[in-house]
């Protein structure tokens, strides 16, 4: 029976421990934290679900649904309240909603854009004029803002597109790759000319494939996640996998080749593996690999990161003179100061605040380190003087909590796939060795799940 050691107790390390096991294989999982999940973390305060990471998933990748389904967490699975799901992008000092019927930065109908402020006349007849777009060939990879200025103009990058992917990836739109990040946008681009038309084209085979199969099911919720947090999924890994996987812990200092496997530097000894999965940071990972394959570890380099923080402030509803209303707000980079995005946690999903109360979830990201090392006494009061004024409030927070996750946003940058194909094809050399995680072919929560799967599979074929 082969040795596996993976390295890195996120989702994805935990994950390829999991396949392993449920394979029959035992592993040792190392990770350098003293606990085990990653940037998913889940805290209870005043009876308020708090999110220290990511508080959900997008509903249309499956590998998370399905492993939350064979943990026996299915019941658990909850969806977005998505006949409330309304978002707002800042502009000039006001909160002016996203028009409905965009997807992404793609508008699919026609009176809501007329009607929206967000946008000039200008950038409305610009979208317009794109379903006249004819196809063109590609001319290899461009940046995520060359593209939808080409389609749609520069305000369309400036006030959908930015804060949009801000987001998700805490980076810039000018130096994400489009076709790792939008790569199904880049396809419809590039067979129907017009974005638009290849959206409203995709979306409606896409019903009459639904309607054939379910004539009359309501739309899936956009996200979904767990009625207790993420942890839970977290909580059910580990206790799946106990007994089947050791845990060590400390941090991974240096990777050899021994025989036809591998011997990991941990402390003062030295684990010997047959099999070994990388599910860490690519810039952990490339100073550990440096002795295996100098070019590996040099690729992983160059994968950038961004840090970010998320800060959760709870307040008494009694203090708000309404209601907040839709799932919460983006501030584009050139409106922005510290934040980045709010989510009204208890508007975008039942079950994570009680009557009576309302959390904000603010988040800020970048590669400003000096910020993500600001003391909480320092962050939480700036934080909050912001959103009262963006969001028009002046209630006290009752508790704040604030996470802070250095170089954990992973950047698809313009030649990420090229770097990619390079990544594989060197690992793909190396006997025994495999790459998890969130540097390679997505960064949400299903896409490491499936990563970490696919290692455990393909050590399990043998």
């Amino acid at each position: 029976m082969p040795r596996v050691v993976v390295i890195g107790g996120g989702i994805a390390g935990l994950s390829a421990a999991y396949y392993l096991s449920k394979g029959g294989l035992t592993s040792t999982l190392v990770e350098s934290r003293p606990r085990l999940g990653g940037v998913i973390q889940t805290e209870r305060v005043e009876g308020c679900i708090i999110e220290a990471g990511p508080d959900s998933f997008l509903a249309i990748k499956p590998a998370a649904v399905e492993l939350l389904g064979e943990l026996g967490l299915a019941d658990q699975v909850i969806g977005s309240n998505d006949h409330l799901r309304k978002t707002f992008v800042r502009k000039r000092g006001r909160l002016l909603p996203l028009p409905d019927g965009l997807m992404m930065m793609v508008p699919t109908r026609i009176l809501p854009l007329v009607g929206t402020r967000l946008l000039s006349w200008r950038t409305k007849l610009r979208m317009g004029l794109e379903l006249l777009r004819a196809p063109r060939p590609a001319a290899g990879d461009e940046s995520v803002a060359q593209f939808v200025e080409a389609h749609y103009g520069a305000e369309a990058v400036e006030y959908l597109a930015e804060p949009l992917l801000s987001g998700v990836y805490g980076g810039d739109p000018r130096d994400l790759s489009v076709a790792s990040v939008l790569p199904r946008f880049v396809e419809l681009a590039n067979r129907y000319g017009s974005l638009t038309r290849g959206v409203l084209a995709a979306r409606a085979q896409a019903a009459r494939g639904a309607g054939r199969s379910r004539p009359h099911a309501s739309p899936a919720p956009l996200f979904r996640s767990l009625k207790g947090g993420l942890g839970q999924m977290v909580e059910a890994v580990e206790a799946a996998i106990a007994g089947r996987a050791e845990v060590r812990r400390g941090r991974a200092q240096a990777i050899e080749r021994s025989g036809d496997g591998f011997r990991i530097k941990l402390g003062g000894d030295w684990l010997e593996a047959d099999r070994l999965v990388v599910a860490c940071e690519a810039h952990s990972g490339a100073g550990l690999l440096q002795g295996v394959d100098a070019r590996l570890a040099g690729l992983l380099g160059q994968v950038p990161y961004t840090s970010s923080m998320t800060v959760a402030l709870g307040f008494d509803a009694a203090d708000f003179p309404h209601p907040p209303v839709g799932f919460g707000f983006l501030v584009p980079k050139t409106e922005r100061r510290r934040l980045m995005a709010c989510t009204w946690v208890g508007t975008k999903f039942s079950h994570r605040v009680p009557a009576g109360q309302v959390v904000a979830r603010c988040f800020m990201a970048g590669r400003d380190e000096a910020a993500l090392n600001e003391p909480d006494e320092t962050v939480i009061p700036a934080l909050t003087r912001e959103l009262h004024e963006i969001a028009g409030f002046t209630a006290p927070p009752r508790f704040a909590r604030v996470f802070r996750w250095p170089r954990s946003m992973a950047q698809y940058t313009v030649g990420h796939g090229t770097r990619l194909a390079e990544i594989e094809a060197r690992v793909a050399a190396i006997p025994g060795l495999h790459l998890a995680g969130n540097a390679y072919e997505g960064i949400g929560v299903p896409d490491c799940i499936r990563l970490g799967r696919r290692a455990a599979e393909r050590i399990l074929a043998g």
